[in-house]
């Protein structure tokens, strides 16, 4: 078997935690620490107890997205965990990982800082450099994902049944 078919489900499992991981991130610090935005900021701002509460709602259903992503990556990390000939590589999940929040950082600030326009990473002056940084760092970790991942095999880049007969 390649060690690209048997690395997909540790990849596809680390993308989705990746995302929902990168959700959590943004939607904690950027939404809920700092309150530099919320989802619908810029179409509803939080200047009366309606907008704030449309607001909360949405910030409410992104987290509900990113949480379904953390389940849905979970879930598939445990399928892959009883694959035998699935590989299992600290390098492979870390790239992933780090795919997935890249991804969602690119698709997320494409859609809805740029085509959208519903929020901002940080409104005002310089909001399209913010924007733009949040959009660098999303394909940073893209790239740094991808060659983590496709780095030459190592130790740890042992399938499961051979690692359990090490323990």
């Amino acid at each position: 078997m390649r060690a690209s078919h048997t690395r997909s489900p540790l990849l596809t499992a680390g993308i989705l935690l990746g995302i929902g991981l990168g959700g959590f991130v943004d939607g904690i610090v950027l939404h809920q620490i700092l309150q530099w935005h919320h989802m619908l900021s810029e179409t509803y701002p939080p200047d009366s107890v309606q907008n704030l509460r449309l607001n909360t709602l949405g910030d409410g259903l992104f987290h509900a997205f990113a949480w379904a992503m953390t389940a849905i990556g979970l879930a598939l990390l445990w399928r892959a965990a009883r694959k035998p000939a699935a590989i299992w590589s600290t390098r492979v999940l870390i790239g992933s990982l780090a795919m997935g929040w890249g991804l969602f950082n690119l698709v997320e600030g494409i859609v809805d800082h740029h085509l959208l326009g519903i929020h901002h990473v940080r409104s005002g002056p310089g909001q399209l450099a913010w924007d733009l940084a949040f959009l660098a760092f999303g394909a940073v970790l893209v790239v740094a994902g991808a060659m983590l991942v496709r780095t030459r095999r190592g130790q740890d880049d042992r399938p499961a049944r051979e690692r359990l007969r090490v323990l």
